[in-house]
């Protein structure tokens, strides 16, 4: 049963829905990919499928519209899977459990997916409408821009015509991106060493961290999970001899990871010590995050006496000082745009084992120089403490074009149809137009998007009335020759 079908826009809300019905998650995008295909068959569009799985659609001009330039409508068929501890879904092979009050739209206990399923629905309610006036549209819907835009750096683009692009890929309504920032992916192993120890076990919990996309809301500067373990853990070890024995925390390097848990070892005198330093420790981040993060918390469970591997103390030290002083967060803010974060890194991920601590890192700046120098900053720490390193994913900047008649046409367009005209800015998370337009030449391109929230998180909402004048603002422009 729709939960959808009585709302605005109905037919992109309806594709929408059909999208989340079908586990599409990075790297597990055949689905979704060959559901796209299907579709197009259906309609009786030419389509195109990759190696990769990316698809692209396109639907010939309607009646006057032939000698209009052709626009590419662009987003991403995949999804960050993220869940709650009690969740039970499949993200492999279960759809989403949608919920909606009429304003907003949210899964339960999961990820949303509106970045990027909004996308790839409304090209297909442009690509199926019979009553739209438009020129040629090409669909351009990639995979796994999620985990390093995958699907944008192999996609062919050189059968397309059109130079003028709309990418929707962007989560607030009233702004249009015309430039993003670079990135890339790294991650870092560095080797431990273990011994047999007895002692008292305990679990340590570090949660209620807000989380986030780490493009998008780096900036509010929200706590990070791994980063609060190792500085707990840290000032923990100055009161108690402790041991670790294992780590782990976040699943996506673009998302600031809101929970991490470590297993730790502590000699029985030391027990009272240890746990007197994480209350104080909780104490210290609930008053230092009350704004960003209000219900961060240290929690732990005391196990019994035993025996197990755990880190020497040597490994120990340095697994600690490194989670201290590996960078992480905003490192430098634009001097040229008010309110945008130039450079920046998240440490997404984090395990520790009986043999290595592996993070890795989204970096993202909008300027190369600064991108190469943190990255080189970061990997000569890895390799300062003996570590190996490895880099994916890395995607160009997106710059800024002074002469777009698509961003003149979107803010005319904008203006009458709301009274006020938008907000042209730049946005420090990684978008497919960079990539895009190296692939082609002299490319006229925007980034727009209904309004969302908490992206990449299981608190992810879509709203439905933005989603209707998102929806309209497109059908106008398509429009306009």
């Amino acid at each position: 049963m729709s939960i959808l079908e009585q709302y605005e826009p109905k037919e992109p809300l309806k594709y929408f829905e059909e999208i989340c019905s079908i586990p599409h998650g990075s790297g597990n995008v055949k689905q979704i990919s060959d559901y796209l295909v299907k579709f197009a068959k259906e309609h009786a569009l030419e389509v195109h499928q990759d190696e990769l799985l990316n698809v692209i659609i396109i639907k010939e001009a309607t009646p006057g519209y032939e000698e209009a330039e052709p626009v590419i409508i662009q987003g991403h068929m995949d999804m960050v899977c993220e869940k709650t501890l009690d969740s039970t879904i499949d993200f492999e092979k279960d759809g989403l459990d949608l919920r909606t009050d009429g304003e907003w739209v949210w899964a339960d206990k999961t990820t949303l997916g509106g970045d990027d399923g909004i996308a790839v629905a409304f090209a297909m309610a442009i690509l199926a409408a019979k009553d739209l006036k438009h020129p040629r549209i090409e669909a351009v819907i990639t995979v796994d821009e999620e985990i390093g835009l995958l699907g944008a750096v192999g996609i062919d683009l050189s059968g397309l015509k059109g130079k003028k692009m709309i990418n929707i890929d962007s989560e607030e309504e009233g702004i249009i991106l015309t430039s993003c920032a670079g990135g890339l992916s790294l991650g870092g192993s560095i080797p431990v060493q273990t011994e047999e120890k007895s002692g008292v076990c305990y679990q340590v919990s570090f949660t209620g961290m807000l989380g986030g996309h780490s493009g998008c809301e780096i900036h509010k500067e929200h706590a990070n999970s791994n980063v609060i373990a190792g500085r707990v853990l840290y000032a923990a070890s100055k009161k108690a001899a402790l041991h670790i024995a294992a780590m782990a925390g976040g699943s996506k390097d673009n998302a600031i990871p809101r929970h991490t848990e470590a297993t730790v070892m502590i000699d029985g005198a030391d027990a009272a010590a240890f746990e007197t330093a994480l209350t104080e420790q909780n104490a210290i981040l609930k008053k230092e995050y009350a704004t960003s993060d209000p219900d961060i918390t240290v929690s732990f469970v005391k196990k019994a006496e035993e025996r197990a591997q755990v880190l020497t103390r040597t490994s120990c030290d340095m697994v600690l000082n490194a989670l201290m002083n590996l960078p992480n967060g905003v490192q430098a803010w634009s001097m040229d745009i008010e309110n945008l974060v130039e450079t920046s890194l998240n440490m997404g991920i984090m395990t520790l084992d009986t043999e290595k601590l592996s993070v890795r890192y989204a970096i993202r700046s909008s300027k190369e120089s600064a991108k190469a120098y943190l990255t080189d900053r970061t990997i000569a720490m890895i390799e300062n403490l003996g570590g190996t390193w490895d880099i994916n994913g890395a995607y160009p900047g997106w710059e800024y074009k002074k002469d777009s008649k698509l961003r003149e046409t979107f803010v005319e367009v904008y203006e009458e149809l709301f009274g006020e005209k938008p907000l042209v800015q730049a946005i420090h998370a990684g978008l497919e137009c960079g990539l895009l337009s190296d692939k082609i030449e002299n490319l006229d391109a925007v980034s727009i998007g209904p309004d969302m929230k908490d992206v990449h998180t299981y608190t992810e909402k879509l709203s439905i009335p933005s989603t209707k004048r998102t929806w309209d603002l497109i059908v106008k422009v398509l429009e306009a020759k």
